[in-house]
């Protein structure tokens, strides 16, 4: 199944024409940038097609910032590329990777998420664009309809699928999923400002596992 022949906006080439929308006036040379770079817009979705999709985390914008390596945002939510500095809601998911699946032990390093893509983890932000140093600068633009209906999609097509609602943002998605045969696992937010209200120590990535497991499917090495 593909995403452009399930999801009802991608059919109607919505997804297109936002991408057009966020990045017109990138080719000009002079408006302002706008993040993730166009060929990653849709990376998420592309490393992790709908059949393989077993669990979705869902993000809320694209980071914002750029370094002399490059900009953080590469198309997957949290996630940045090897030789980035380290976001602080990352470290506190990656610690906790390493707490909930490896008993402390520091195993978990590695800040691109793209592995866990390529197994199946929907790396989704509810905004596929942001204007660099502007946070939340694209979210009336469109995307969050697109998206939702992505979700929509997943909870409709799919079985057992486990989604992470992180903070009250991702929480308020909750009604577009089927619970009835899919598992929401929600914590707070794992940014500094929050993650010690519910996210460190939730154990969310072995209980994403567990029921995976729970249900015949191959779970995710985090």
């Amino acid at each position: 199944m593909l995403w452009e022949e399930c999801v009802p906006l991608m059919r109607a080439g919505r997804h297109e024409a936002l991408a057009d929308l966020a990045y017109a006036s990138t080719g000009t040379g002079r408006g302002p940038k706008v993040f993730p770079p166009r060929a990653l817009v849709f990376q998420s979705l592309e490393l992790t097609p709908l059949d393989d999709v077993r669990v979705v985390i869902l993000g809320q914008d694209p980071y914002f910032n750029e370094h002399a390596a490059g900009p953080e945002a590469h198309g997957l939510c949290f996630s940045v590329r090897q030789g980035i500095p380290t976001p602080p809601s990352l470290r506190n998911i990656l610690q906790e990777v390493n707490t909930s699946i490896y008993g402390g032990r520091v195993v978990r390093v590695e800040t691109d998420l793209s592995d866990w893509a390529r197994q199946g983890v929907l790396l989704l932000n509810a905004s596929l664009t942001v204007i660099a140093r502007q946070a939340n600068s694209h979210a009336g633009l469109g995307w969050h309809e697109l998206t939702d209906d992505i979700i929509r999609t997943v909870s409709e097509r799919k079985e057992h699928v486990v989604f992470m609602l992180w903070g009250s943002f991702a929480q308020k998605k909750a009604p577009l999923i089927d619970t009835r045969k899919h598992c929401i696992l929600q914590t707070s937010h794992p940014s500094p400002l929050s993650a010690h209200r519910g996210f460190l120590g939730s154990g969310v990535f072995r209980r994403c596992n567990e029921y995976l497991l729970a249900h015949a499917l191959p779970p995710i090495v985090w």
